[in-house]
């Protein structure tokens, strides 16, 4: 930067760097919570573009989805009005690792959110590349942008994407970008390094996206979405959209072979991609070469939108030399004759390791600065938008000067994120599963309006018409299924001789309607064909309190479980606690301790290599009020 900047001449409560998932939800979040709100985007013609799949949700993604919306975000809305495709994913299996998945028109995505963010008083976008955080007194203070101009604002939160210092690999070609087709930002990480933070380097990639004039769509097997599609957003009566199918092939052994004929030009195999990529969604040449005994690999065509003939081949995600990518894909049947719009490639970003910040997404080095998606190490865009969410009320509620809003484990899937990010760090690209979270019987889909609303009306957010909506159904749930429990099946009840029909065992008069419902063979639905009187109830408030009665046992030794662990998260450890000089503790716990700096007993116990023992000391020290010894045992005997 050349000389002083020029200050632009108004200060905001709160800028956003960053137009993408995490970056709209945290502006929309704190401009609808009435602070004056800047968003700083490289590129305001790419606000809430999808990088990758044009889809929303998935396995435990569509959790995330559901809890932004409850808390009053964007995301949920969005994608019902722009889905092309909607689909339930997991119908067999049991209802807490049921997942709501959507296909989007790309573009339209991407411009009705865009849309949302202009209609929001208070909120202005503006195109810049942010090169620097600006401080003052260890409390931000502002951004400085390429062009020499410095904003001003009261909290800053950074919600960068793959943007910092990014690098894009095809083959052995590479250039930076952010994306493909826009800029990076090439000086903010440095600017971070110097104020302390430890930044990373992190890969992930895309795939080519083909023109569907060179498809042959009869090689493969057609896909439809659900006849009635399921809304994300609970505000959403009916989905009435026009849908596209998806299509299904496979990769065969002439692919793999086509492949392998390339690692050797291959900046994943050559050693040019340094950061660590994610293993949970890996390239196509990864996927061949670690598991080199399997024959074939799933590819779907997913459309990008109505008025696009680019199909997106989700499974071939690539960095392959442009020549292999053409070889490889004329492989697969319905792609023998296909070309490439835009070829597959890797980027390489960086990234700040999230142990560095407070639960509340604020960093512990510099005050008022808060960090959210891919910048805290994460990949998605369910993963991203979450963060912003939380960051946007939290900065808000700083600027009100009221606490943050935090979500434990016990809360949301949400709690489970940010928990095990600010606890455990990010040694690759997180993404969300349902096997992440140890009360997901408690943290359903389904209910997440139920679980999160009163918050999102408590901090600001969710409109008081929305949750007084809310409290109704829960009403409406209590009262439905406390007429569960207390009707009874008289002798010759229709029940009695569905389940007869049916093959179960026997139903006695005098059963409750709930007692029935507790029975695996007996099904809501039947409960409404055998009683008219029920069916007035609507169709959720059957639902849950269907849930609610069949795993009845299950759900109270999850909260029962719940509880201890809220009982943990509220012993705090005081600003300052010397976790380095805690005498009894090993130097390994001390160390852990140190980097993580845990803000409650609870957190403190899920670190990875924090033992039983070193919690029991704590525990002692925390309940006697103590900060700990100054100095270590001079044994070196310890606890942990």
């Amino acid at each position: 930067m050349s000389g002083s900047p020029y200050e632009y001449p108004k200060e905001y409560d709160v800028i956003v760097v960053g137009g993408g998932h995490a970056g709209c939800e945290a502006a929309l979040a704190a401009a609808r919570m009435g602070c004056s709100t800047l968003l700083l985007t490289i590129n305001a013609d790419a606000i809430g573009l999808m990088s990758c799949n044009p889809a929303i949700g998935g396995l435990a993604k569509g959790h995330l989805v559901r809890e932004i919306d409850a808390l009053g975000g964007e995301m949920a809305r969005n994608i019902d009005a722009t889905g092309i495709q909607f689909r339930q994913l997991n119908t067999s299996k049991g209802p807490a690792v049921r997942s709501s998945r959507a296909q989007a028109d790309k573009q339209l995505y991407r411009l009705r959110l865009k849309k949302a963010l202009e209609a929001v008083f208070g909120l202005d976008v503006k195109q810049a590349i942010v090169d620097a955080v600006v401080t003052d007194g260890g409390s931000v203070a502002g951004v400085d942008t390429h062009l020499d101009v410095r904003y001003r604002g009261k909290t800053v939160i950074l919600c960068t994407g793959t943007f910092l210092k990014g690098l894009i690999h095809v083959g052995l070609v590479n250039y930076p970008a952010g994306r493909a087709g826009d800029f990076p930002a090439m000086h903010l990480s440095d600017s971070l390094r110097r104020l302390g933070f430890s930044v990373g380097r992190l890969k992930t990639g895309t795939t080519p996206r083909l023109d569907a004039k060179t498809i042959d769509f009869s090689k493969t097997v057609r896909q439809e979405g659900d006849e009635r599609p399921v809304p994300f957003s609970f505000d959403t009566k009916e989905i009435r959209r026009p849908r596209l199918p998806c299509y299904l092939t496979y990769t065969n052994e002439g692919t793999h072979e086509a492949i392998r004929s390339g690692l050797s030009r291959s900046p994943l195999y050559s050693g040019i991609i340094r950061g660590v990529g994610p293993r949970y969604c890996p390239s196509i040449e990864d996927k061949v070469v670690r598991f080199s005994g399997k024959e074939r690999h799933q590819v779907f065509l997913e459309p990008e939108g109505l008025k696009t003939s680019e199909y997106y081949p989700n499974g071939v995600s690539t960095s392959l030399p442009y020549d292999i990518q053409v070889k490889m894909l004329r492989t697969i049947p319905g792609l023998e004759n296909v070309e490439i719009v835009r070829p597959g490639y890797a980027i390489e970003y960086d990234f700040v390791d999230p142990v560095q910040l407070h639960p509340s997404l604020e960093t512990k080095l510099v005050k008022n600065l808060f960090h959210a998606g891919q910048i805290n190490g994460t990949s998605g865009y369910e993963e991203a938008a979450a963060q912003g969410i939380v960051a946007g009320i939290n900065a808000a509620r700083r600027v009100r000067g009221e606490p943050p809003m935090v979500l434990s484990r016990a809360d949301a899937y949400i709690g489970v994120l940010i928990d095990d990010l600010t606890t455990k760090g990010a040694r690759e690209p997180y993404r969300m599963f349902t096997s992440r979270a140890e009360y997901r019987l408690l943290l359903r889909e389904d209910n997440a309006d139920l679980r999160l609303s009163e918050t999102g009306y408590r901090v600001g957010l969710l409109p008081e018409e929305r949750f007084r909506k809310v409290l109704a159904k829960r009403e409406g749930i209590e009262a439905f299924r406390k007429n569960l429990e207390e009707t009874r099946l008289a002798a010759g009840h229709p029940l009695i001789r569905a389940v007869e029909t049916a093959g179960g065992s026997p139903l006695r008069p005098g059963t409750t309607y709930a007692e029935a419902l507790r029975r695996p063979e007996v099904t809501g639905a039947m409960l409404l064909a055998s009683d008219p009187a029920l069916r007035p109830a609507s169709t959720e408030v059957l639902e849950q309190a269907e849930l609610s009665i069949k795993y009845d046992g299950y759900i109270r030794r999850q909260e029962e479980e719940a509880k201890k662990l809220k009982k943990y998260e509220g012993m705090l450890f005081p600003p300052g606690f010397p976790f380095g000089t805690v005498r009894g503790l090993s130097a390994e716990v001390r160390d852990l301790l140190e980097r993580v700096r845990p803000a409650s007993l609870g957190q403190a116990q899920r670190i990875p290599g924090v033992t039983p023992a070193a919690i029991a000391l704590l525990l002692v020290l925390l309940k006697r009020g103590e900060d700990g010894p100054p100095t270590t045992d001079s044994r070196g005997e310890s606890a942990g």
